[in-house]
């Protein structure tokens, strides 16, 4: 209670204060009255190094959290270690007590950052909802975290080591397991098991073999496990929190990802990029910035890939659609399975009925709690490649919102699309503009500015609408849809979640003290530890578990409701269709062949179009791409002039 308790409670207030305060509206009255300002989170401080791309506000939290560990440090050197009995111990001993007192601090330090390192990869947390970041960026912070948790851990057993080498006591404290006290030979295990999954964490590693990184960092359960053993329940405390809150969702994720999901549709583009439409319910709550992890079965039972989504949860009650590139093994199997499909023809159907689909699984969507898209006067959207893709959505969104009077600010959109060869082009033909807003001219200033960069001209069929190469509608014969228990769900019932799960262990633990640990005066620390971890996992299946049937029977019935008023649009609406050029085209596309984007003279030409606003610059694309952005916007940002605009970035990229 005294050491898990605080992440815990701010839990709670973040289910009661996201539940009170509802979803975020636009308000129309943000307007150019107001003079724009720099913000904490959109005005990058660094664009190089080890950091990547980093904001003001995350430079204030990095070295907070370093002001942080050096606290801890000083605190347990000045508890803990009594300089004049030290000097009176013979030399050798003194360097021994030295190494131990180093690698004891360490070892507690890095204990105080596990508390935090679990926290940015709870999919759908209930805390990152309330501090509005995504999965996608809470990853590095993940990242960061592990790095420096590791090298604490390592450099918690190093010291160790190396102090029970000169004592001539290795092999003995290795393999010493203490049933009071610290216990080491778990602390082997779980160090071992840290150090697999830190190796393969990096860079180099996990692109080489992102398999061998996925599969390797399944080892967290050896590692938190064994810890528990290793320190007890007391010390184990410490961190539980954040791994608790970890284990609810995951254990959330599981369920959901159990059930399959309708592909209503699927085509492949010449340019090797795949659209699958899936179905979803009508009251699926996620904004046009989301992604999904996606499973197909027939490739892959253990495979999860995660994709943007390309459409606006305003274009159709009862679907979605992501864009795949097809660049792996797994990616190549799928293209090859739509092309059998759809090469065999609606003729063959009965013959191919067993084949004849794709069995998809999917966690999601996943995204920001609020549509931040949507808070801006001017855009610029700038993509590399499939980073259209969610500028795809956004650009459905709103036009959708304009056409529907909801509330949206945009009206100056600049959309700059970097791109190998001009097969890619097709894509942005996706969104049928006309038939959503045939007036968009009057409403919204749209220009789309292509670069084509390993191409000197235009091919003879530039301006032809170029079809896939391979389409195909699948039946539903029964109605399956994607779960709404994950991502940006009902807020109410993932607090309860977490609330009842929580309560779940306290009950669980407090009943285990009275019947058990107390009658029996249990004191060995590493059973103790492991009863806690018992503990943990029964309160999640159990009191948690309730609360996922409970949810799902709601789920199910506040989907029936949607029942008499579906929409026939499974097979029509998504039918695979491209946008037909009517010859009056109501926003700016320049495509130029052989040339990359000059940020400096485009945003410098922007501002001065646009004047003293705020310009949303978001960046969907490589690293390369999202440095030489930033780099832009900050060069642009400390050179403001009063009559210039203020540019505010953002990314939007996944990178495990």
């Amino acid at each position: 209670m005294l050491f898990s308790a605080p992440i815990l409670l701010i839990a709670f207030l973040a289910t009661a204060y996201l539940g009170l305060s509802g979803e975020e509206e636009i308000h129309g009255k943000k307007n150019s009255r107001y003079p724009p300002r720099f913000r904490l989170w959109t005005f990058p401080v660094l664009v190089d190094g080890p950091f990547g791309v980093v904001s003001a506000a995350e430079m204030i939290g990095i070295v907070v959290f370093i002001i942080y560990i050096i606290w801890a440090f000083y605190a347990l050197t000045m508890k803990n270690f009594d300089v004049a009995s030290f000097f009176n111990l013979p030399s050798k001993e003194n360097s021994v007590l030295m190494l131990e007192l180093t690698g004891l601090r360490l070892g507690l330090i890095g204990i105080f950052c596990l508390a935090f390192l679990f926290l940015p990869v709870a999919r759908g947390s209930i805390l990152l909802r309330l501090i509005d970041i995504p999965f996608e960026h809470a990853t590095r912070y993940h990242v960061w975290l592990g790095h420096l948790t590791m090298l604490l851990f390592t450099l918690h057993g190093l010291f160790y080591v190396i102090g029970w080498t000169m004592d001539g006591r290795l092999i003995q404290k290795l393999l010493e397991w203490k049933n009071i006290g610290v216990a080491n030979l778990p602390g082997v295990i779980s160090l071992l098991a840290g150090l697999v999954m830190w190796i393969t964490s990096f860079p180099g590693v996990r692109r080489l073999n992102f398999e061998l990184f996925f599969y390797t960092h399944q080892l967290y359960i050896v590692f938190v496990v064994f810890l528990a053993l290793h320190v007890g329940d007391f010390i184990f405390c410490f961190a539980v929190g954040g791994i608790f809150l970890f284990m609810l969702d995951r254990f959330l994720r599981f369920f959901q990802s159990r059930s399959t999901v309708n592909v209503l549709s699927a085509r492949s583009f010449p340019c090797g990029t795949v659209e699958l439409v899936l179905s979803k319910p009508a009251n699926l709550r996620y904004n046009a910035l989301g992604w999904v992890f996606l499973q197909v079965r027939e490739l892959s039972w253990l495979q999860w890939h995660p994709f943007s989504v390309s459409s606006s949860p305003l274009d159709g009650k009862h679907h979605l659609a992501i864009l795949i590139k097809v660049l792996g093994d797994w990616t190549q199997k799928l293209e090859k399975q739509i092309s059998n499909i759809s090469a065999n023809g609606p003729q063959e159907e009965q013959l191919l009925q067993s084949y004849s689909k794709i069995t998809a699984s999917v966690e999601g969507p996943y995204g920001h709690e609020s549509p931040y898209h949507l808070a801006y006067e001017n855009l610029i959207l700038v993509a590399g490649g499939i980073g259209i893709s969610p500028f795809l959505a956004i650009l459905s969104d709103v036009l959708h919102r304009i056409k529907d009077g909801k509330p949206c600010l945009p009206r100056n959109i600049l959309i700059i699309w970097a791109v190998k060869t001009s097969d890619e082009l097709p894509l942005l033909q996706t969104v049928d503009m006309e038939s959503i807003h045939p007036t968009i001219s009057d409403t919204l200033n749209l220009e789309i500015r292509t670069y084509v960069t390993r191409e000197s001209e235009p091919s003879l069929e530039e301006g032809k609408a170029i079809g896939p190469i391979n389409s195909v509608i699948f039946p539903a014969s029964k109605r399956r849809e994607m779960s709404g228990l994950v991502g940006t769900g009902n807020v109410i019932w993932s607090g309860v979640y977490v609330i009842a799960s929580t309560i779940g262990l306290v009950v669980t633990v407090a009943l285990l003290d009275i019947f058990y640990i107390n009658p029996y005066n249990v004191t060995y620390w590493w059973y103790k530890g492991l009863l806690f971890i018992a503990c943990m996992v029964v309160s999640v299946f159990l009191f948690g578990g309730l609360v996922i049937g409970l949810w799902h029977l709601w789920a199910k019935k506040s989907v029936q409701k949607f029942e008499d008023t579906r929409e026939d649009e499974t097979l029509q609406a998504n039918e695979p269709k491209m946008h037909k050029n009517s010859g009056q085209e109501q926003y700016v596309s320049i495509i130029r062949y052989g040339k990359r984007p000059d940020f400096r003279g485009i945003f410098e030409s922007m501002s001065g179009r646009w004047g003293n606003v705020d310009i949303g610059v978001i960046v969907c694309g490589p690293p390369t791409l999202q440095t030489s952005v930033a780099r832009e916007c900050r060069t642009q940002n400390l050179g403001h002039r009063g009559n210039r605009a203020i540019f505010h970035f953002n990314s939007h990229s996944f990178d495990l």
